[in-house]
């Protein structure tokens, strides 16, 4: 639904466009939903402004709604842990602009079906190409942290037109790394939000916000070779 308040959701070009140049995606999951959403507020105010808000975290619908309603367009809010029917369709009605899975579930299945652009889990080779061909905008490889930037790179040789977005245990100093490997962008949550969502000290989620966008402001496009290609038949 598109209405004043509620924009509608990105295409995925768009989206991909936005994880090209920002390279950044925060991963907000609390126990405290005020706290998860001074979070989302304090990353937007330090430039970190496309935000997954993960529906594991205690009441992640109202703060996506919430941090939607008061910053607008400064934040693009997608939701995470998409993993039924029902999350995609409560996720788009709250407002989120994309979705993010951590496998080819029904949820999956659902954002594409609802047009939200959609990063989809997976780890092996089948997983990223059956997550491809299910319409994901982008394969996030999770967890990263279990194959490191030298899998990532590995995957992008037999996939070069699969944007892929790594992320579980993501540290600041294997941004650059990921990026130089060939990740379009890099999902971050721990490592970066820490426990400002569970009520934590602000002050350093946004020292953490500044020292990762400050590794992502070292990688330049070209370091990266050629780009994700063409989509094959999509």
């Amino acid at each position: 639904m598109t209405t004043p308040d509620h924009p509608g959701p990105l295409d995925s070009g768009r989206l991909l466009d936005l994880l090209a140049r920002e390279r950044l995606l925060a991963i907000v999951r609390g126990r405290d939903p005020e706290a998860s959403a001074r979070t989302a507020r304090a990353l937007v105010e330090e430039g970190v402004s496309l935000l997954e808000v993960s529906l594991s975290g205690a009441g992640a619908l109202s703060v996506i709604a919430a941090v939607h309603a008061e910053l607008g367009p400064a934040a693009v809010l997608g939701a995470g842990t998409v993993l039924t029917v029902p999350d995609a369709e409560a996720a788009a009605e709250a407002g989120a602009a994309f979705a993010v899975t951590p496998a080819l579930s029904d949820g999956a299945v659902r954002a594409v079906e609802l047009g939200l652009p959609t990063l989809v889990g997976a780890m092996t080779p089948t997983e990223v190409w059956r997550a491809w061909e299910a319409g994901a905008t982008a394969v996030k490889v999770f967890p990263a942290s279990a194959g490191g930037p030298g899998f990532l790179r590995a995957l992008r040789d037999p996939f070069p037109s699969v944007p892929l977005v790594p992320v579980g245990g993501v540290a600041a100093d294997q941004v650059l790394p990921y990026l130089e490997a060939g990740a379009v962008a890099v999902g971050v949550g721990s490592p970066l939000t820490g426990d400002a969502p569970h009520g934590g000290d602000l002050d350093a989620l946004r020292a953490r916000a500044r020292a990762f966008r400050g590794r992502v402001r070292c990688f330049t496009p070209e370091e990266q070779g050629a780009g994700p290609e063409e989509e094959p038949g999509r």
